[in-house]
């Protein structure tokens, strides 16, 4: 609750400094919220159904509203493919965490196919960034099985999302080899690229409070050049244009204080090391795309963040002998 009214809090401030418009970033904070608690309830009460419910609703809604929002929307070469990859690998992670949460192999063998087909979905959409994410999340999740250590995993995690976003950063700083340049704007065109320079050159001008929340559109001229949705297409590069250093800061610690969450979180560490993977892949697709701008995503990502972090209300048997004391037979278990 501190970091997100933190994050609510400093868009406020500099929304009043530039004349800014906080809305959407307090629609996404106010989505995660009530993700997550929706997420916590649904996880206790039903440690398998709930991840499977979200799966699927992630993967009707991909399939029912292509573009994950109403309204006009932008096409080629910047649209909706990264929300859809984010949405796509959250329904993969939830999958795999109820896979991990049900007892029946017959049942763990199903949500584990349900996943793969979920990557197999990405594909027919066209969407490789999705079913690479898919792929990746399954993978995770069949591997943290094996895992010994939670918090040495999670923090793996943490430096792959880090990893991420330090390359964005340096392309938009031109830090970087022109050859790496050029294979990076192959892949996800000039434009964009151009929109993260603007970003950092924004930075740059106003690193304490930034531009505003909502004026990138305003101030960038690559963003008036071709149609755009006034957004540089990296959430963390959008808030260091609008939201100076603090802001992102603050959209650090959110992704950090959901791995710290999964890290002392009651559910069993092949639970939250799949969440974390998922997180981590949408982490990934924002700092290169437009995901985080969609609500769809701001909510899975606390509704899968809730469940795996749920302590359950029905406790598996703990495997206790009975007691041994005369008159304790008739007893019900104190567990």
């Amino acid at each position: 609750m501190v970091v997100l009214g933190a994050c609510a809090a400093w868009s406020l401030i500099t929304a009043a400094a530039h004349d800014g418009r906080p809305e959407g970033v307090l629609l996404a904070v106010l989505a995660v919220a009530a993700g997550y608690a929706a997420g916590r309830i649904g996880g206790a009460l039903l440690p398998v159904g709930a991840p499977v419910a979200g799966a699927l609703a992630g993967i009707a809604l991909t399939v029912a509203v292509p573009h994950l929002a109403p309204g006009p929307q932008v096409t080629a070469p910047l649209g909706h493919a990264g929300a859809t990859a984010a949405v796509l690998a959250l329904s993969a992670g939830a999958a795999c965490c109820a896979a991990w949460a049900a007892r029946a192999a017959a049942v763990r063998l199903a949500l584990r196919l349900l996943a793969a087909g979920i990557a197999v979905l990405a594909a027919a959409l066209g969407s490789v960034a999705g079913c690479v994410a898919c792929l990746a999340v399954l993978v995770c999740s069949l591997a943290a099985g094996r895992a010994r250590h939670r918090g040495a995993a999670l923090a793996a995690l943490a430096a792959l999302g880090v990893v991420v976003t330090g390359l964005t950063w340096a392309v938009a700083a031109g830090a970087v080899p022109g050859g790496f340049t050029t294979v990076v704007e192959g892949r996800l065109t000039p434009h964009r690229v151009e929109l993260w320079r603007d970003a950092w050159l924004l930075l740059r001008e106003n690193a304490a409070l930034g531009t505003g929340p909502g004026r990138f559109g305003e101030l960038s001229p690559a963003s008036a050049s071709l149609p755009s949705d006034g957004k540089p297409h990296s959430a963390p590069l959008q808030q260091a244009a609008e939201q100076g250093v603090a802001g992102v800061v603050l959209l650090a610690s959110a992704f950090g204080w959901m791995l710290f969450a999964l890290w002392r979180g009651p559910r069993p560490a092949p639970v939250a090391l799949t969440a974390g993977a998922a997180l981590t892949a949408v982490a990934a697709v924002a700092a290169v795309g437009n995901a985080l701008s969609f609500t769809a995503v701001s909510v899975g990502a606390g509704l899968l963040a809730g469940m795996a972090t749920a302590r359950p209300l029905v406790q598996a048997p703990s495997g206790r002998t009975p007691d041994p004391r005369p008159g304790a037979a008739g007893r019900a278990p104190a567990w």
